[in-house]
């Protein structure tokens, strides 16, 4: 706190001091009011992050905490209250919803569906109804005796302009242009599979190397800017020496504020680390949804194409008519009136099916992700996209429509905002259109994590939207973190890998070619395709990314609070790390009486085995153990089974034996993913013969 009033102070006096050096004339106006804006508002912005920045929170991420047994007085951390049984609101639990969906959101479901059969029915009758002669007004001419418009016998001439004599190209530019499009689109593939596999397997080490642009970027466009600025004798007189370092000042204090936000959320950031490591593995598990979206993108231009045709046959309805001017008559189209309506019309259905197909994707992505998360069995991928493919074209298909308008609402109305003819441009005006956007972003980053939760549990939109609600009251900073932080990096890592290829390319069509500046178009198509490759792979680990979260937040809340024990985290991380990314045999947990919390005993690497987690178990105290149990089945296919053992022996204590058995049910439900459970009392209930046949 006292960095944060020695800032704030700072901020006091560099408001002072440019209200001493505020520059006259009319060309700083602008610039002016900018800055004394900036610097009126950090402090709001502080203030805001001050508040938001606690790390010592322990509130559930999505609701309130579960129902403990009243035999067992839990343990609770500073702060915390307690839970009132009659409140049954705050018991509500989440997980995915495996079981029949029923609709939701019908009425957006019909209206969508009423808006598109207009479509298609008004798009009809104008094919039907076309009016023939609408490339033929210029054959009209006027006839007195009847006052009105005949056709003459004249006809249309054709234009004999080809398009490709207008721009003929060199045939060795086509085809090493052609050429280069057909092997970058195949090795976007092994580009995409490569990246995915650095943030399985690096995810730290690419994470820790990526944070440092996030401050070394802007200080070298600050520091560049200020000395290109002095060096520039016209940019030297318009912005005086006072002014350069007072903005240089100004930024390089909003890059520390940056800094020490990333200091005061460490937490955070490893939090990101985690989120993106299992996010990149649930997706390396989940590879079809690359064959899934595309499929249902060109669904949704084969939905367009007849709109398409409609619209170019709306505008032949219409008619001939004569026009008099100064006295001279001749002949103009007249179109009919309802014509912009229906233009007007298709449009809008055309932006809110684009819109409801995106929050489709989303709804795919993370319905088949959340159900390979929660899947105790470890259910293929084909069955978990079918799934969610059925739920998001069936019960959820309203919900679905419903996110597609506010979206499309959303962007109508930021396009309006951005658009509009500002005649005061003063730092009120700023603010205000500063407010609107980021009104509107918050709006469009809430339906994300709204549609995610559709998607989990099947409930409405409202429903879905007030759990999200939930998750950002408690924790707004992390899924801002997890969002920001990661999507920033997968843009950095596409653009530079995007940028080598494109500059590869350039060095072997120069080197291949007699090619000039062609060269140059070349290089810029491939990056550009490699970019909307890579950029599609990005748009669908991001949305794996935030369902990660989602159902690492839900995971969280069923595992706050146990039957009168606390799972600590290092329990469901390790836990986590040995389902995913494989890197432990087997973890033995323990409880610690004194203060009453699970923690992890032992781990084992991932070249030790059963007998070594048979040696780990204490013969005189009791334990929990799981093991990752890898085995062959009689169809040569290998698979792997988690096993949970709960471990008393006959020598330990009674009071051990009732704490480990009355606490089993809550570590049971924080370890989602438990195949086959044994208690064991010696040795021989738990031997290897025993696991082996109970996976058969």
């Amino acid at each position: 706190m006292k960095v944060l009033f020695f800032f704030l102070s700072s901020i006091k006096k560099v408001e002072t001091a440019w209200t001493t050096l505020k520059l006259p004339g009319p060309h700083f106006n602008i610039l002016n009011e900018i800055v004394f804006g900036g610097l009126k508002l950090t402090p709001f912005i502080l203030g805001l992050a001050s508040t938001l920045l606690d790390p010592t929170t322990t509130q559930p991420l999505l609701s309130k905490s579960y129902p403990v047994d009243d035999s067992i007085t839990p343990h609770r951390y500073p702060g915390q209250s307690s839970l009132d049984p009659d409140d049954q609101t705050q018991f509500l639990q989440i997980s995915y919803n495996f079981g029949p969906r029923p609709f939701k959101d019908l009425p957006c479901l019909i209206l969508f569906a009423l808006l598109v059969l207009a479509t298609f029915g008004f798009g009809i009758f104008a094919s039907v109804h076309r009016n023939p002669h609408h490339s033929q007004v210029s054959s009209f001419t006027y006839n007195f005796t009847s006052s009105s418009c005949n056709l003459g016998s004249s006809s249309l001439s054709e234009s004999e302009s080809d398009f490709f004599a207008l721009y003929s190209f060199d045939s060795s530019f086509l085809k090493s242009l052609i050429w280069t499009l057909v092997v970058t689109f195949i090795l976007s593939i092994p580009f995409v599979l490569f990246v995915l596999f650095l943030l399985k397997r690096y995810t730290k080490q690419i994470v820790y190397a990526s944070l440092p642009f996030f401050v070394i970027v802007p200080v070298f466009l600050d520091i560049y800017w200020f000395v290109a600025c002095t060096v520039s004798s016209k940019c030297s007189e318009d912005f005086p020496l006072a002014y350069r370092i007072l903005v240089l000042v100004f930024v390089l204090l909003l890059i520390g504020l940056l800094v020490w936000i990333f200091i005061a959320n460490w937490h955070r950031i490893e939090l990101t680390v985690k989120i993106i490591g299992v996010a990149s593995f649930s997706l390396s598990r989940n590879l079809g949804l690359f064959g899934v979206l595309p499929a249902l993108t060109l669904g949704l231009l084969a939905y367009y194409a007849p709109i398409v045709v409609f619209l170019v046959f709306a505008r032949f309805n219409g008619e001939v008519v004569p026009k008099e001017k100064n006295g001279e008559y001749y002949c103009v189209w007249k179109q009919d009136s309802w014509v912009p309506a229906y233009y007007t019309f298709a449009i809008l259905t055309m932006l809110w099916s684009a819109t409801a197909m995106i929050e489709a994707h989303v709804y795919v992505i993370s319905g088949t992700i959340a159900q390979w998360y929660f899947s105790k069995d470890e259910s293929g991928p084909k069955r978990s996209m079918r799934s969610a493919l059925r739920n998001a074209f069936g019960p959820s298909s309203g919900t679905i429509c419903f996110s597609g308008l506010l979206i499309v609402v959303v962007r109508m109305v930021r396009s309006m905002v951005d658009n509009a003819k500002q005649e005061d441009s003063g730092i009120v005006n700023i603010i205000l259109r500063f407010c609107a956007n980021t009104l509107l972003s918050a709006v469009e980053f809430v339906n994300k994590f709204t549609i995610t939760f559709a998607a989990i549990t099947g409930e409405a939109y409202c429903t879905s939207a007030k759990m999200t609600y939930e998750l950002l009251k408690r924790n707004l900073l992390s899924p801002v973190f997890v969002e920001t932080v990661s999507t920033r990096i997968l843009v950095g890592i596409i653009f530079v890998l995007s940028t080598i290829y494109a500059i590869l390319v350039f060095v072997v069509v120069r080197a291949a070619s007699h090619l000039g500046i062609e060269t140059y178009l070349i290089a810029a198509l491939a990056w550009l395709l490699l970019m909307v490759v890579l950029g599609f792979f990005v748009f669908v680990l991001d949305n794996v990314i935030e369902t990660v979260y989602v159902c690492y937040a839900i995971d969280r809340d069923r595992g706050e609070a146990t039957t009168g024990m606390w799972v600590t985290d290092e329990c469901k991380n390790s836990y986590m790390d040995m389902k995913w990314k494989k890197v432990h045999r087997y973890i033995v947990f323990k409880i610690d009486e004194k203060s009453r919390l699970v923690t992890v005993d032992k781990v084992g690497g991932p070249g030790e085995n059963y007998e070594d987690l048979a040696a780990a178990l204490p013969k005189d105290d009791c334990r929990y153990a799981v093991f990752d149990f890898d085995f062959v089945t009689v169809d040569n296919c290998k698979k792997s089974k988690i096993f949970f053992i709960a471990w008393s022996p006959t020598e330990s204590r009674i009071r051990a034996k009732i704490l480990y058995a009355t606490s089993k049910a809550g570590l049971r439900r924080v370890l989602d993913g438990i195949s086959y459970e044994l208690q064991a009392t010696d040795p021989t209930e738990m031997g290897i013969d025993v696991i082996k046949d109970r996976a058969k």
